[in-house]
């Protein structure tokens, strides 16, 4: 079963397509945005990945959620299932294609620090980065499930990287 995108080589454009998104969606937020972040293996130079553009959004609170939910709408966002607490998740595809991902958390919600610690010791650490590559590309070539199974399978790695998810999520 396919994923919802091919893992392809790393796209130099990338960047340029997290800051133009990142413009974007910065309105849906309000007064409650405090920061945008570029994460997921698209933010990691010389990663191969899904051309999917990870955006982390750090709010003060979730406020207005109607609002903000119908202002994702409009620019073609579809809102997800929470992926934990407070962890508000919406995806956009374009002609049957994943292009984005936008979390919402709240400052201080634990997956801000894991996602950006991932991100950041994958940048820093060509060895650790090539394993995470080639887990990824041997977990595509072997996926019969879909996403799920390959998000599932890809979750230990991660685990022995940043630790596991704590037992008392926010």
């Amino acid at each position: 079963m396919a994923l919802t995108s091919q893992i392809s080589a790393y796209d130099a454009k990338w960047p340029d397509m997290f800051l133009s998104e990142k413009c974007r969606i910065e309105e849906a937020f309000g007064s409650e945005l405090v920061q945008i972040h570029h994460v997921g293996s698209t933010a990691v130079p010389r990663l191969a990945a899904k051309p999917e553009i990870d955006l982390l959004v750090e709010v003060r609170e979730h406020r207005d959620e109607t609002r903000v939910a119908n202002f994702m709408k409009s620019i073609g966002y579809v809102r997800g299932k929470d992926l934990s607490p407070d962890h508000h998740f919406y995806r956009r595809d374009v002609n049957g294609v994943r292009t984005h991902k936008v979390h919402v958390c709240p400052s201080g919600h634990w997956q801000i620090s894991r996602m950006l610690r991932f991100r950041d010791l994958l940048r820093a650490d060509a060895n650790l980065r090539k394993r995470y590559e080639d887990l990824k590309l041997q977990l595509e070539a072997e996926n019969e499930h879909g996403i799920k199974e390959y998000l599932a399978l890809k979750a230990p790695f991660i685990d022995a990287v940043v630790g596991p998810e704590p037992k008392d999520k926010q």
